[in-house]
């Protein structure tokens, strides 16, 4: 509940976790009444159903891929118990007997048995995913416009959103090119520098990585030497590059300088530490110089082209748009211009740190030209642009990304819980607390610590009988202990597909983490209520469905009165400081009671805010 009114995706999670296990219990269901039904239209109906249950399930969430597991794993279970089950196969479909030879029946068994793996396939593969992909289609046809989020998408995929798609530009890079210069990792920013000058260090230029578009990111291709006219004679002006008599290709092995645009500095390295990462294989990278300076041999860097990165062909001998991919290496010292996912403090706008790295490695200093135009490249000259990675390239792109990013979640939180304490219900999460009110996420402690009872009872239950049954005990002879095995089983089966994949997990974990897992538990619990309470004819009680009724009345009304108990931590309502710790069983339990009032008259009626 406390999920469901802050607008979190476990509410609807559950749900679908839920709708699964009803519509898979419900086509298990069609086998126990008989092998007649397969294939009939109800059977079809709920496998249908339990397909659209796992896609749906799978869309809202991860935790999905363990709900598949657990249909998945009774489905193999269903399909081995088909291949050795004559008697199912042939009432289904029976064999005809103008040819009752053993060979032709095991044939006809074959098709039955085929015909039945290719229904579960069908509707509990490909259904499922084609939701998860049309969830994503619809996704990628609402969503148009570029976003914070579209910063961790490649350059190609940001290509396809509005404002941000890019004209075709010139292939060949020149000497004297207007350049726009982007970095291949951390999700592609451009090489920068603005007017502000580094604290620390040589006080000189900032240069950093920026993520927008900017005028700040223009930088003029040079030459290391001054350029020449026709006659060999050297070329003089501001926009001397811009007068050249022929095309200056940028070639492999070439040594340039980047001269900045906007604040007539060009980009430099020297043995200097950067402001941040103070490493001794670290330089700083800055911008110097002044408008008409010539420079000097710190301003020189030499292209590297890595072709196993480039495009095949031209793009691996000189430099071409976006095909190409390079680094820059300083002349002077051997370090190479590199980036990192590290941020600079606010005096750079919290921009991308931009350093000259030695033995800096390959994804961090590679980069690429996004932007390229010289007079000499006329309209008529071959351009290139982004590809367009299409439906199938961008689905696969995203689901990269929030792979990474999902595991990338390694930080320490004040919330955070392991699984271990997931099942004793050691702590929960506090979402909000002002004018001595609190929201915290307490599970129901009688409803929680039952569920986890009842796994551990079938634990133990499974173990005496493995024992037993290695001793040669005929206990599953019996219908009853059969049923109770198989049954309870499916159900702890769910909570540990949905607990235990936890513990392989690096990434911050709460207690929501576990509602899909509590969920099968709280089925486990009610099964074994159902097996106990409906037999005890064993110990020779008569009125059966009343003990029954009257147990679950009980339960039920102890379940209430331990809500209502815990109720204003979900609620956010007035509470006191004696009311909350005389529910709070446990320190681990860390709502703060202090700050509450001793008084509920004292506290301000208002509403809380509500989302949505």
């Amino acid at each position: 509940m406390t999920q469901a009114r802050l607008i979190l995706l476990d509410s609807p999670l559950m749900i679908a976790t839920g709708f699964t296990a009803l519509a898979f219990t419900s086509f298990t269901n069609q086998h126990e009444l008989g092998p007649s039904r397969a294939f009939s239209l109800s059977w079809w109906f709920w496998l249908f159903m339990t397909g659209i249950g796992l896609g749906i399930t799978l869309s809202i969430k991860w935790v999905g891929l363990f709900t598949i597991a657990w249909v998945g794993f009774l489905t193999l279970v269903q399909l081995w118990v088909l291949l050795g089950d004559y008697k199912h196969v042939t009432i289904v479909r029976p064999c005809p007997s103008l040819n009752p030879g053993i060979e032709h029946q095991l044939t006809c068994r074959q098709r039955i048995f085929a015909k039945h793996f290719l229904a579960r396939a069908f509707c509990l593969i490909v259904i499922p995913l084609g939701i998860y992909m049309s969830m994503f289609a619809i996704h990628f046809l609402c969503l148009v416009n570029p976003g914070d989020g579209d910063g961790f998408m490649s350059p190609e995929f940001q290509s396809t959103l509005r404002t941000k798609a890019m004209k075709d530009v010139p292939a060949d890079v020149l000497f004297g090119s207007r350049l726009v210069i982007r970095h291949v990792n951390t999700q592609g920013g451009y090489l920068h520098s603005h007017p502000l000058m580094y604290p620390t260090g040589s006080k000189q230029q900032q240069v950093t990585l920026y993520p927008h578009k900017d005028d700040n990111n223009l930088w003029l291709l040079e030459n290391q030497t001054q350029p020449l006219d026709a006659n060999g004679q050297p070329i003089n002006g501001t926009n001397a590059w811009y007068k050249l008599p022929e095309p200056q290709y940028v070639k492999n092995g070439d040594i340039i300088r980047l001269y900045h645009l906007a604040t007539h500095r060009r980009l430099h390295s020297h043995d200097i530490r950067p402001p941040i990462t103070e490493a001794d294989w670290q330089n700083e990278v800055s911008a110097y110089g002044y408008e008409g300076f010539d420079g000097d041999a710190n301003d020189l860097f030499r292209v590297e082209i890595v072709k196993k990165k480039s495009k095949p062909g031209v793009a691996q001998e000189r430099l071409r748009t976006i095909d190409t991919k390079f680094r820059l290496v300083h002349v002077m010292t051997g370090c190479v211009l590199f980036s990192h996912k590290v941020k600079l403090p606010d005096w750079a706008s919290e921009q991308q740190e931009v350093t000259c790295a030695r033995g800096g490695t390959l994804p961090n200093s590679l980069w690429y030209i996004e932007s390229n135009e010289h007079p000499l490249l006329g309209p008529d000259v071959e351009k290139v642009n982004y590809r367009n990675p299409g439906f199938f390239g961008k689905f696969w792109e995203l689901q990269k990304v929030m792979w990474k990013t999902n595991a990338g979640l390694t930080d320490s939180h004040a919330w955070d819980s392991r699984p271990p304490s997931w099942p004793i219900l050691r702590r929960g999460i506090n979402f909000w607390g002002k004018d001595h009110r609190q929201v915290y996420l307490i599970g129901n402690p009688l409803i929680w610590w039952s569920a986890s009872a009842a796994v551990a009872i079938y634990i133990v239950f499974k173990g005496i009988a493995i024992l037993r049954w290695q001793r040669s005990c005929n206990d599953y002879a019996n219908p009853v202990f059969k049923r109770f095995d198989y049954e309870i089983g499916t159900s702890v089966l769910g909570w540990a597909l949905h607990y235990f994949p936890f513990y392989l997990m690096k990434r911050q974990l709460f207690l929501h983490h576990y509602f899909p897992a509590l969920y099968f538990s709280i089925i486990a619990l009610c099964q074994i209520y159902d097996f106990v309470s409906y037999r005890f004819s064993l110990f020779g009680l008569k009125d059966k469905p009343m003990i029954g009724r009257l147990g679950v009345i009980v339960f039920l009304t102890l379940s209430f009165i331990v809500f209502t108990l815990l109720s204003p931590l979900a609620y956010g309502n007035a509470w006191t400081k004696a009311e909350c710790k005389r529910v709070k069983l446990f320190k681990t339990w860390d709502w703060d009671c202090n700050t509450f009032l001793d008084n509920v008259s004292k506290i301000p009626q208002r509403r809380l805010p509500q989302r949505g």
